[in-house]
């Protein structure tokens, strides 16, 4: 190993400028075994580089060559694998863990007590040494293997030092000129020593030759350190001479820097001065403004304004820390206060007499409207206080408990007003829809006691809808001549004044309607404008925190009227709602009255006419649609919401009214049925209601009734046919679904598609079952005699053998036959025809259809009669005493003579 350690020495790191200190002999672990050497090497120049090279030998020859180079810095762990047994595994963690198996166990731990005091000399670095034996890890190592191959170089590396080249030349030089240098090295040594000493004499002599020179630089220092003490000396002097200076100078620059400190001080102080005379200064003008301003003109108006805004500007001042404590700033403080205050009063007075003056002027106006359907407009009221909404903003800001008594002031007057407009237009327009006043009062005076809630209603403005009973369509003619439930059923209101149904066609009806669609067209832009107004004078949409005094659940009386009243502790709950709901509830307070006298209105129009919750619901539908297109949370969008409530509720009573009187309806025993009441009402109510609905918000409603109403018709129709006794059930209910599918093609409703299908088929199946069950009258013989021929067969006689049956011989059919001679025949129908035309109405005009569908009828059963003959009496020879266009014939006179 150690041979191998100098050829590595000599022909790897020499030429590099390294020394190899430690030196190992591996082959990678899992692996062929091929053999390499680990080198741990220093290089000779400073800083001095610690190295981990990896050797290998050439595969072309006997040199060796460096395959891999590491730096030691790189090293972050040497795990020896086994700190207690002999295992020459180790591994060598650099990027990557490199894994190595020593040729024995003692170079393994040679290498690795090398690397470590290689770290520990030359790095300092943390290397972690995992299962090594803390032997291995001292500064000195046991003598031995060990030692000659890496201890022994380490410590003779604090001690050799190579030679330069220059003393290598020297060195050659000197053993050129002494023979004797190699083959005597004694001689050489006592040669060397004997020039030394000779050197050592004369190096003697020099010095005691330079003697006298020396003395000389003493005696020189001596002179320089007397300059210097000179020197040292005037110096002082100076510095003495300049100290009463330097005091001086001390005292000039205190002065300067105080100065400095009070032009600061003045400068700052001018400063504030000037901030707060530019802030806190109001005008001559302003402050006359505000003590004795005019505000009944405009241009008075206009300077308070400017003058609340700069007096506004001049107290909400941003005052520093200690201004308040200034006298002047103080006495500033309190003219603004003083200012405010008398401001504040002299605005609320004026407002609260703009009031009373505006309402007074307005209430001599209300004259002009007693006879027209229309409302007072107040639109020169809110142009007037529209002038003095900044200073309501103004006052809200400053003095909010005067701003929440004006607005209390002004929802109460306001509340008055609209309730005497709005109580004198319904009454109006109740007596428009109920005619002329005088009109009205005769109607009244025929009413019963206990129906006389019209009458109340008109007068009190207070009445209720009452019990519906019905329109004065053709729906209260529900019942039949001569039924005593038919009169009990009829509406009340067809009593009064001996009114009849005729009287309240549709004409009055679209009467009602635009008298209806005016209330609520004069109602619509009274409540935008007034709810405009509200916004804009109380500034509520700038302030959404704010909550008026209206929405405070405590109260106090003004007048006779509960007004709420701001209080403090509730004031943080109040901030929480937003501007539309403060606005909605001084809404309510305002127009308390429009809800009670529309839904007033709706109760007497019902009265009149069950039908007017038809235009009412389209009407009002479409004012709700409208108001919330606009503002859906508005005041307007939300009361028309209710009412429409009630208007819906009205719509459903009358559709259950008129199915309730289906259900009562009662027939005559001694006439024929007809077309029944209802079912002539839901035409009525059909056509009336697809003219009103025409492109209507709501005509899902409409649907729902139709469905309703239709199956109540079907129902009723096929109770009245069962209970019918004049009249066959097949004519009834023939006539009826006829009429009903007739009505339903004619107006096309798409909801009752499936009901027009139905009324078809029924009518068809009694239209046939009619025609069948009534041609059995003019043949009943022949019609018993092939129905037992019929019966034969069935029970298994073959068609042919038939004829020789007793009953059913040939003698037997030419008995019947001639029992019906073609003359007899034509007597027979005419006896049917007869029969049908009573069963019959006029109205619904089918007697054509039936005698028609009764001719092929009977077409149809003399060919199968002809049949059966062919079948089982073949041969026979035996025909029907008429043929068919015997019969042709008979059908068209019998229908011409009639």
């Amino acid at each position: 190993m150690t041979a191998i350690k100098h050829a590595l020495q000599r022909d790897i790191f020499t030429p590099n400028d390294e020394r190899l200190l430690g030196i190992v002999n591996v082959c990678k672990a899992g692996k062929k075994k091929k053999n390499c050497f680990l080198c741990a090497t220093v290089t000779t120049e400073r800083p001095v580089q610690v190295k981990v090279v990896k050797v290998k030998k050439s595969d072309k020859g006997d040199f060796y060559k460096r395959q891999l180079t590491w730096e030691l810095r790189d090293l972050t762990e040497v795990d020896a694998k086994d700190a207690s047994k002999e295992n020459p595994e180790f591994d060598l963690h650099f990027e990557k863990v490199y894994r190595w198996v020593a040729s024995s166990t003692a170079e393994k731990n040679s290498f690795i007590s090398c690397i470590w005091k290689l770290n520990q000399r030359y790095l300092r670095k943390k290397v972690e040494f995992v299962n090594v034996s803390s032997q291995l890890l001292e500064e000195s190592v046991p003598s031995g293997e060990s030692q000659s191959v890496a201890g022994g170089d380490e410590d003779a590396l604090d001690d050799y030092q190579e030679l330069s080249t220059r003393e290598e030349q020297d060195i050659e030089g000197m053993m050129e000129v002494c023979e004797d240098a190699i083959s005597n090295a004694e001689a050489f040594t006592e040669q060397l020593s004997r020039e030394l000493q000779v050197l050592d004499g004369a190096n003697i002599q020099s010095i005691m030759a330079s003697e006298k020179q020396v003395n000389i630089l003493m005696q020189l220092l001596d002179e320089a350190l007397g300059e210097v003490d000179t020197i040292e000396g005037k110096l002082s002097s100076y510095e003495e001479m300049l100290q009463s200076v330097k005091d001086q100078m001390d005292q000039i620059s205190q002065s300067n820097r105080l100065i400095q400190i009070s032009n600061t001080n003045n400068g700052k102080m001018l400063d504030e001065i000037q901030f707060l005379v530019h802030n806190m200064d109001l005008s001559r003008g302003h402050i006359r403004a505000l003590q004795d301003g005019d505000l009944t003109s405009s241009k008075g108006i206009d300077a308070c304004i400017s003058a609340a805004e700069a007096l506004l500007q001049c107290m909400n001042v941003a005052l520093l820390p200690g201004h308040d404590k200034l006298m002047a700033v103080k006495q500033q403080q309190s003219l603004f206060t003083d200012l405010r205050d008398t401001f504040a009063r002299r605005l609320t007075n004026h407002l609260n007499n703009v009031f009373v003056h505006q309402g007074h002027d307005q209430s001599s106006t209300l004259s002009q409207h007693t006879v027209e359907l229309t409302l007072p407009k107040h639109g020169p009221l809110h142009r007037d206080l529209l002038r003095y909404a900044k200073l309501m903003e103004w006052l809200k800001i400053t003095h909010r408990e005067k701003y929440e008594g004006l607005s209390r002031t002004y929802v109460d007057y306001m509340s008055r007003l609209y309730e005497r407009e709005i109580r004198d237009f319904f009454e109006i327009a109740k007596i428009k829809m109920a005619g002329t006043s005088k009109e009205a009062k005769g109607k009244f005076a025929t009413l019963p006691r206990k129906e006389s809630a019209l009458k109340q209603e008109t007068e009190s403005l207070h009445g209720s809808s009452g019990k519906l009973t019905g329109s004065a369509s053709s729906l209260n003619k529900l019942s039949v001549q001569g039924s005593n439930s038919r009169r009990s059923q009829s509406s009340s209101l067809l009593d009064m004044g001996n009114m009849s149904a005729s009287d309240l066609d549709v004409a009055d009806r679209t009467k009602f309607d635009k008298i209806f669609e005016q209330v609520l067209s004069e109602l619509e832009p009274l409540c935008l404008a007034e709810q405009d107004f509200i916004s804009k004078f109380f500034k509520l949409h700038q302030h959404p925190t704010f909550m008026p005094p209206l929405a405070q659940p405590e109260a106090e009386e003004l007048d006779g009227n509960a007004l709420p009243r701001m209080h403090p502790q509730a004031e943080h709950r109040h901030s929480l709602s937003s501007d539309k709901e403060m606005v909605r509830l001084m809404m309510n307070k305002v127009f308390q009255s429009i809800e009670t006298e529309l839904n007033s209105l709706i109760a007497l129009g019902d009265k009149i006419d069950s039908f007017h919750s038809l235009y009412m619901l389209v009407k009002m539908s479409h004012h709700v649609w409208t108001a919330e297109n606009v503002d859906p949370a508005s005041f307007l969008s939300t009361t028309l919401g209710n009412v429409l409530v009630t208007v819906k509720r009205n719509f459903d009573k009358c559709i259950f009214g008129q199915i309730g009187q289906m259900e009562e309806v009662k027939i005559s025993k001694k006439s024929k049925v007809g077309i029944l009441p209802f079912v002539t009402g839901f035409e009525e109510f059909a056509e009336l209601a697809e003219t009103i609905f025409r492109n209507a918000e709501r005509r899902g409603d409409l649907d729902k009734a139709y469905v309703k109403l239709i199956r109540a018709v079907f129902m009723n129709v096929e109770k009245v046919a069962s209970e019918s006794q004049k009249t066959p059930r097949d004519v009834v209910m023939m006539e009826n679904f006829h009429h009903i599918f007739s009505t339903l093609s004619r107006l096309k409703i798409s909801c009752l598609d499936a009901e027009r299908r139905e009324a078809k088929h029924k009518y068809t199946d009694h239209l046939q079952s009619y025609v069948i069950n009534s041609l059995g009258q003019p043949l009943e013989k022949l019609n018993h005699f092939f129905e037992g021929v019929e019966a034969r067969v069935a029970q298994g006689v073959r068609e042919e053998e038939v004829s020789y049956q007793l009953a059913f011989n040939k003698q037997e059919l030419r008995k019947v036959i001639k029992e019906y001679p073609g003359k007899e025949v034509k007597k027979g129908l005419d006896n049917l025809y007869k029969k049908v035309d009573k069963h019959l109405c006029e109205e619904e005009s089918l007697l054509q259809v039936v005698w028609h569908s009764t001719q092929d009828e009977f077409i149809r059963q003399y060919k199968h009669f002809e049949g059966l003959i062919g079948r089982c009496y073949p041969g026979s020879g035996i025909t029907m005493e008429f043929t068919i266009q015997d019969m042709l014939e008979y059908f068209s006179s019998i229908a011409q003579s009639h």
